[in-house]
């Protein structure tokens, strides 16, 4: 068994067995016509039940053909230009060839004597994204799984800091925009914050946090005796990818010195926008940001990160250990990430984007983003042209949400089971994937555009797709898996 441990003595068969992964994985992607085959989870479960876990095949090339048969072939392959459903983007080359190398050394990046030069390349990049967001020296940040840590831990240091000024934390409250990331919700329950806490603030036509709500909201928890502890702006909400107006905001909470955080996990891919990056203006201003580099900078999952104004906030996230962080290591300046984070053991995931702004650069990746933004553009003029169509709003970033509306007049109730009728129809037929959300408490669709190779002849192919099926719902009933 020991011929299985990555070391000196086993380099080639790593490097063989490495290979076999790559070229199935090659083979796959060269070979795949759609996003996804439609397989049901009915008929795949009896696949992956009848795996004998504890028969092992002992060669690596046959547990790929193995996998092939369990994942490989019915995967939902993001690469795909007609995948156009969840904030899941196609990944860069360099960040890919990353993966491997953080996984075959395997550093942990909670303290120095882990992972050495990955703790100075993840310090570096939190240090490039502070200044891209606009912040000072004194900033700083961590890598975490994704938005919602990065949320949670935003909102942590958010509380610690009011608890400090002397507020009663039975009396705390988080105000948010109405169309904001649902992890607001989850990190306040986390944090032990009243089933209340969380206050939507209402948001205009555009789907942007309305400030004078914002003041009103602001006036009616001080009537009511309650301290808000943050204010949760949004650049780019999973919905309607709208940015919510970051200056006024700011301005009020300046105002109120409540802390504003700004969840840009979709936005941030506007800070190496060339074109764009003005629509994040105000972000500067802000106490704390999310980032998420696996959405709009095109890495693998995960890749995300944490930033704040004031690194000395981070403090409400450290805890000292003898065996791994003494204090004594604070005192000799011994660098340890996993004083400033959530985490202990973690990933090297920095190194993806590290690869990646050293092979593309800033300006590689921004030049994608743009193009996505540009696209967007496009297909909602499609859509807003089409009648057979309904479109939300005009898009910020990427997202369009619409939905079918018959020829003729018909319930709300029809119009709704259609629509929903159309997306697992679609979804079914593995030719593409599209999401769906509720508006006005009526079902829409939604094309979220994070690849690059996505044309406005996928955007019109699948629009057809998602009106025929539309047109023939109340022939074809209700028996189609969820999607």
């Amino acid at each position: 068994m020991r011929s299985h441990l990555l070391n000196d003595t086993t380099t080639e068969h790593y490097r063989r067995s490495v290979a076999y992964g790559v070229e199935r994985v090659a083979a796959t992607l060269a070979t795949t016509d759609r996003p996804f085959t439609g397989i049901t989870p009915e008929a795949l479960a009896p696949r992956i039940d009848a795996v004998d876990l504890d028969q092992p095949l002992g060669d690596t090339a046959a547990a790929l053909d193995e996998l092939e048969a369990v994942y490989l072939r019915d995967a939902v392959y993001f690469h795909h230009p007609r995948y156009l459903a969840h904030l899941n983007c196609p990944v860069v080359i360099p960040a890919v060839a990353a993966e491997a190398v953080l996984s075959a050394v395997n550093s942990s990046l909670d303290t120095w004597d882990q992972s050495a030069g990955a703790t100075l390349i993840e310090r570096r990049l939190i240090d490039w994204t502070a200044a891209r967001i606009g912040f000072g020296p004194a900033a700083d940040g961590v890598f975490t799984s994704g938005g919602s840590q990065s949320n949670l831990q935003a909102l942590l240091v958010a509380r610690e800091e009011a608890v400090g000024r002397g507020a009663d934390p039975a009396r705390l409250c988080v105000l948010a925009s109405e169309y904001g990331h649902f992890s607001v919700q989850k990190s306040a329950k986390l944090l032990g914050l009243p089933a209340d806490a969380v206050i939507a603030v209402p948001c205009d036509q555009d789907k942007r946090m309305q400030p004078l709500a914002l003041a009103r909201t602001l006036e009616r928890c001080a009537r009511e005796g309650r301290t808000p502890m943050a204010v949760v702006a949004t650049a780019g909400t999973t919905d309607f990818g709208s940015i919510d107006p970051l200056p006024e905001i700011a301005e009020l909470c300046a105002r109120q010195r409540v802390w504003l955080h700004v969840d840009a996990a979709y936005g941030c891919g506007l800070l190496v926008s060339r074109s764009r990056r003005h629509l994040l203006d105000g972000v500067e201003r802000a106490d704390s940001v999310t980032v998420d580099y696996h959405k709009s900078f095109f890495q693998p999952v995960s890749s995300s990160a944490v930033l704040v104004r004031d690194a000395a906030v981070l403090r409400h996230a450290t805890y000292h250990a003898d065996y791994l962080n003494p204090r004594r290591a604070a005192a000799e300046k011994i660098p340890n990430q996993v004083d400033k984070s959530l985490q202990t053991t973690r990933r090297f995931d920095a190194l993806k984007l590290w690869m990646t702004l050293r092979v593309m650069g800033a300006d590689g990746i921004g030049e994608l983003f743009d193009e996505l933004l540009d696209l967007a553009e496009l297909g909602w003029k499609m859509l807003d042209d089409d009648p057979r169509f309904e479109v939300v709003v005009r898009p910020t970033l990427s997202t369009l949400v619409f939905r079918w509306i018959p020829p003729t007049v018909t319930s709300p109730a029809h119009i709704d089971r259609a629509n929903l009728h159309a997306r697992k129809a679609l979804f079914a037929s593995g030719l593409a994937v599209v999401a769906g959300t509720k508006v006005r408490g009526s079902h829409y669709l939604k094309f979220t555009l994070l690849n690059p190779q996505t044309t406005t002849d996928d955007i019109a192919a699948v629009l057809d797709l998602l009106a025929g099926h539309a047109e023939r719902y109340p022939h074809l009933g209700e028996t189609l898996v969820h999607a």
